[in-house]
């Protein structure tokens, strides 16, 4: 008698947990189900591809955070106080660039923040539809389950002492619910685990969701106060807008007719009177530097690493040869390709390539003289910088340049953004990805080297395709 009354119990919870849509309901199921015999099982599906899962669902996230970055804006009170903030700054040169560089810090580390939630929430995604698989694979299943427990909760065995016939229909029932019951129970146990682990996922997934959000509105107010010591920075900075205007024309008509990076750097270095005054002021600047001696060297260096070196120097605070496995990669993002990677023309790349999320900031990677600052053929928006020692770092594929040439940048400091889809120039790449891309090329003497020796150790990590 107590047997049948669990099996009731049972039964019960089971039908209140199958309220999710993907099990089907006790009275839906046939109630001669406990009776029938087990239906052969279909051939069963290939496993999904986990990688592939992951990457769709990644992609579903990231339209997701899309969609809702687009409804988050900043109350009136809290743009009031980012601009009364930059009108409190000393308006000099060195405070608002020193205040540009943390902010590009701060900014870059929420992007990073948001990286990382979008794939932990895509991985929680993941599990939780891997867990409504299993549900649905087993549905015909567990509608025989429910059946079985409804059922035996409606008709209990009769009571042994009752009549001579109750006896045998309880000894054929008790054979009946020995051969059952533990297959039951199994599977009730099973569907409750699952029931419990959706549960948890969705509870994971709506708290990080939550925190989302909030760094998200943090990113976008970093994003407010760097457009405007931006424009603090350009008014303090601005030369004869006239003068400004010129060379600029110049240099779109100098890369028009160059042919190669090389010759591009070449003719910007000989004709345009800011960036020919700025490289000749970091050249002198570098040979008096290798004119100290050991202990004023030493200083300098000690100055450097202290991370407060002078913010109105002309010249690397060191060399850039010195500063392996030190430099930071210019944007938050995943590694697509590396240095010698196939870059899907059937040659190989001569740079990396960094997938990142849209408006990404972009900084410098070392102290460098900005040599060029425009468009340049296929390579689209593209930064040209001379760090020294005669290497020159190419970035291409932003979307808004934000610094000009002549002009000589800090590590740390923005110099674009990225844009919200991979720009047209990167399709002839064959990557495999829609997002904004980041090229990245390191050149010693005119040649393109590998640039991971710079990176630090976090920044180094395998190359990956990403969808």
């Amino acid at each position: 008698m107590i047997l049948p009354a669990i099996a009731a119990g049972v039964g019960v919870a089971v039908i209140v947990m199958s309220a999710d849509p993907f099990i089907v309901r006790a009275q839906d199921a046939a109630p001669e189900a406990v009776q029938s015999a087990p239906q052969p099982a279909a051939e069963p599906a290939p496993p999904p591809d986990p990688a592939a899962e992951l990457a769709a669902k990644r992609d579903q996230t990231r339209a997701e955070l899309e969609t809702l970055s687009k409804t988050i804006s900043l109350s009136t009170d809290k743009v009031s106080a980012l601009q009364q903030s930059i009108a409190d700054l000393e308006k000099s040169t060195e405070s608002i660039r020193q205040a540009l560089i943390d902010s590009a810090a701060r900014r870059k580390a929420l992007e990073k923040q948001i990286l990382e939630s979008e794939k932990k929430l895509a991985d929680l995604g993941v599990k939780e539809d891997g867990i409504r698989r299993s549900l649905h694979e087993r549905r015909g299943l567990l509608a025989e389950v429910l059946a079985a427990l409804q059922r035996m909760g409606r008709n209990p065995p009769p009571a042994l002492l009752v009549t001579p016939d109750d006896a045998l229909g309880s000894v054929r029932s008790a054979i009946l619910l020995g051969a059952v019951v533990p297959g039951i129970r199994k599977e009730t146990d099973k569907l409750a685990a699952d029931l419990a682990s959706l549960a948890a996922l969705q509870t994971a997934s709506a708290a990080e969701k939550t925190s989302l959000t909030a760094t998200m509105t943090d990113g976008i107010e970093e994003e407010r106060r760097m457009d405007l010591l931006l424009a603090e920075n350009d008014k303090l900075s601005r030369s004869n807008a006239a003068e400004l205007g010129a060379e600029r024309k110049r240099s779109e008509e100098l890369a028009g007719k160059a042919t190669s990076l090389e010759g591009l750097v070449a003719s910007m270095e000989s004709e345009i009177a800011s960036v020919r005054d700025a490289a000749a002021a970091a050249r002198q600047a570098e040979e008096n530097r290798k004119l100290l001696t050991d202990e004023q060297r030493a200083q300098a260096k000690a100055l450097a690493d202290s991370g407060v070196p002078d913010k109105n120097r002309i010249a690397p605070a060191y060399p850039f040869g010195e500063l392996k496995a030190k430099l930071e990669v210019p944007v938050t993002g995943d590694i697509l390709r590396q240095f010698g990677d196939a870059d899907g023309t059937g040659h190989e790349a001569m740079g990396m390539t960094v997938a990142t999320n849209p408006e990404t900031v972009v900084t410098a990677p070392a102290d460098s003289l900005v040599v060029f600052a425009g468009v340049f053929r296929s390579y689209g928006q593209m930064i040209i910088l001379d760090a020294g020692d005669g290497y020159h770092l190419v970035l291409s594929g932003m979307d808004t340049i934000n610094t000009r040439q002549g002009k000589f940048v800090f590590s740390g400091e923005p110099l674009a953004v990225m844009g919200a889809k991979r720009v047209a120039s990167a399709t002839a790449l064959a990557l495999e990805t829609n997002r904004p891309t980041l090229y990245i090329e390191f050149r010693k003497d005119g040649k393109p080297v590998d640039s991971r020796p710079w990176w630090t150790a976090k920044d180094t990590g395998k190359a990956r395709n990403d969808s």
